[in-house]
């Protein structure tokens, strides 16, 4: 298929596919405890999107029976939601997109349920830092590889496993748009970076080893040592040479009394969907 560059105009209803779904992401922040199911989440969340104009960018998506991909603990992405509760000291991975304009949002976030242990906490905060840091080498004249080579470093240099078999991806009028954007690589090789380009960049890193299994649903992938895994996603443009968030967590943050100044290199000044 090839890149395709989106001018000004699309990449403003990208940003607001892409904040239909961080305010989903703010509304299920809220929602995220001890006791409640995935699937009432799930519900929670397809109710949102529609509310806000668009549809659910997962629900029929290659056969993809729900809205949110909901991936608890040891199980990196593509779970499904299901009716068990979540439990005090897990971390579910929340990935969900929308559609609306023609164009897809496409955003994860990893949200602790209750208190979690200090080990699985630093794990989400190398996992996050280490997106913001691929984020970073999003620049006019770089490569896919300075992009990954940045993500694999950060989250190796702390122990980490760099899951090799998922990437992040382009965006646009399709969910998976050309280039493919792993969060591993080397430096100066791949695809080069072009004013326009908009792409999902989304780190999933494992406290264990780099492997995974994928199970017999055809879907669901787990770390091959059963050890938890994190996932953070934004949708990133190229605009004037330097990288922009279209998507935020600041929804997130907000629900959960978080302060953060994370986003602020990446941010213009157009205003926040309310």
């Amino acid at each position: 298929m090839g890149i395709i560059l989106k001018n000004r105009e699309q990449i403003e209803l990208m940003r607001e596919s892409a904040l239909i779904v961080s305010k989903t992401l703010g509304i299920l922040a809220k929602e995220v405890k001890p006791g409640v199911t995935t699937l009432q989440l799930d519900k929670l969340a397809e109710e949102h999107i529609r509310d806000l104009g668009a549809t659910p960018g997962f629900l029929g998506l290659y056969d993809f029976p729900n809205t949110l991909c909901m991936s608890p603990n040891e199980q990196v992405v593509h779970g499904f939601p299901n009716n068990k509760p979540l439990e005090e000291g897990d971390i579910i991975s929340i990935d969900c997109g929308s559609f609306k304009n023609g164009y897809y949002g496409d955003h994860a976030y990893t949200f602790e349920v209750g208190e979690v242990s200090k080990e699985v906490k630093k794990l989400l905060k190398i996992t996050k830092e280490s997106l913001y840091v691929g984020i970073d080498q999003l620049r006019l004249g770089n490569r896919v590889g300075d992009v990954g080579y940045a993500i694999q470093k950060y989250a190796e240099d702390h122990g980490y496993g760099v899951v090799r078999e998922l990437v992040g991806h382009g965006l646009g009028k399709e969910m998976h748009e050309d280039p493919q954007m792993p969060n591993y690589g080397k430096r100066g090789r791949g695809k080069q970076f072009k004013n326009g380009l908009v792409v999902a960049i989304e780190p999933m890193i494992n406290m264990g080893v780099k492997e995974i299994i994928h199970l017999s649903d055809g879907w669901s992938i787990i770390t091959a040592d059963k050890k938890p895994s994190a996932h953070f996603e934004h949708d990133v443009a190229i605009i004037d040479g330097k990288p922009e968030i279209l998507s935020t967590f600041d929804y997130i943050y907000e629900a959960l009394g978080i302060v953060s100044d994370e986003e602020k290199p990446y941010k213009n000044t157009a205003p926040v969907l309310k």
